[in-house]
């Protein structure tokens, strides 16, 4: 019972504490320290992919209520290739960076997130999408764009990770979210891992929403093998680490 204590301590408001009090700690903001990027550098010598513009000609539907209405977890997709500009549209509505503030400080994305801190990276196990290698890449939030980082078939590795859920590997493509904590932690401390959790439950309904508009499914999951899947993407677990997966694909 201990454990579920703590587990609901972890849900409560954690932003209780004040200057006077001697529990609270600076942040390394309220330190001056600098922030971390606002997106995960990577090596200059790979190719980055260009995504299409994102038009109202992708959508096939565009009434919000009807979309709401129709909203589900979809377990079971049709053979049918998902194109370029539908990938490019599910992106942006997912983590697409409309400005950078600033002096570079924050990005405002199609999504929200506490203190504008978007601690998020998304990667993409490629299954069947057009004009794309099978593989795993990573979605570049600032220039649009794609980088391959291997290439290969990896839907059972990946459905293998996510706990034998083998209705992965008939998905055209699995996004894969990662957290780098210190995004959050930078400004809010100890108060920074509930918000980011909450954070990730707003990236993937705009998932939801996104792939009702174009005739797709998707499906939130929370339940994976951690190491695994942290291993899938050669990261390392501790400064960056997946925190949610939803497959997406053409409904029959």
């Amino acid at each position: 019972m201990n454990k579920i204590n703590e587990l609901r301590d972890f849900m409560r408001s954690p932003f209780n504490l004040n200057d006077d009090s001697d529990d609270y700690e600076l942040s390394d903001q309220e330190k001056k320290l600098p922030q971390p990027p606002l997106e995960k550098p990577y090596a200059n010598d790979l190719n980055q992919i260009k995504l299409p513009e994102v038009t109202n000609d992708i959508l096939q539907t565009s009434n919000v209520l009807d979309i709401i209405n129709d909203r589900q977890s979809w377990r079971s997709y049709s053979e049918k290739t998902l194109s370029l500009p539908e990938l490019s549209f599910l992106l942006w509505c997912s983590q697409g960076v409309k400005k950078v503030t600033a002096n570079n400080y924050a990005t405002l994305r199609t999504v929200p997130s506490g203190g504008a801190r978007h601690p998020f990276e998304t990667y993409l196990v490629v299954n069947n999408v057009d004009s794309l290698k099978k593989g795993i890449y990573r979605y570049l939030a600032l220039s649009h764009s794609l980088i391959l980082i291997k290439e290969g078939d990896f839907s059972h590795e990946t459905a293998s990770a996510a706990l034998n859920q083998t209705f992965l590997c008939s998905s055209a493509v699995v996004f894969l979210w990662t957290c780098l904590p210190y995004r959050g932690e930078w400004r809010y401390l100890h108060a920074a891992h509930k918000v980011m959790l909450l954070d990730a439950g707003h990236v993937c309904q705009n998932l939801y929403l996104a792939c009702g508009a174009i005739n797709c499914g998707t499906c939130g999951i929370a339940a994976y093998d951690q190491a695994s899947m942290d291993k899938l993407l050669d990261i390392d677990g501790s400064e960056e680490f997946t925190v949610y997966l939803a497959p997406v694909g053409k409904l029959k």
